[in-house]
């Protein structure tokens, strides 16, 4: 089965991984009630390979920043696309993202991440899910 996802490549303050955690795994459950299938996020670990860019280099990460990489999945563009308008009109999520962006050192700085929605091209897993 295809899915629709959409990715995104972010940093955050090592100091505030935790805090960013927390309001994820939140955010998480809110996309899903609005047709995500599956909501992850991973934090960089081993980003560099001779001879290509990194996702530090993409997201002009600092000395004491790490890298997020995540995708939420969707049946298809449309189911997407409805998601995306439900969860911006959804007043828990402006609640959740206020704490992240509105502080002296914000925790989220959307300038700074790389987003994109993708249509698959190749799926190839030995489990049953995304």
């Amino acid at each position: 089965m295809t899915h629709y996802i959409d990715g995104f490549v972010l940093p955050v303050p090592r100091d505030q991984l935790q805090t960013y955690r927390e309001v994820v795994e939140k955010v998480a459950e809110i996309w899903k009630e609005h047709g995500a299938l599956d909501y992850s996020e991973y934090v960089g670990d081993n980003s560099n390979l001779e001879g290509t860019r990194s996702f530090t280099d993409v997201a002009n990460t600092k000395e004491d920043e790490v890298v997020i990489f995540g995708w939420i999945a969707f049946e298809s563009r449309e189911a997407r696309d409805l998601a995306n308008k439900r969860v911006a009109a959804d007043p828990r999520m402006t609640d959740l993202i206020k704490p992240l962006t509105n502080t002296s050192r914000p925790i989220f700085d959307a300038e700074r991440m790389a987003y994109g929605g993708f249509r698959s091209l190749v799926q190839s897993s030995n489990q049953s899910t995304v």
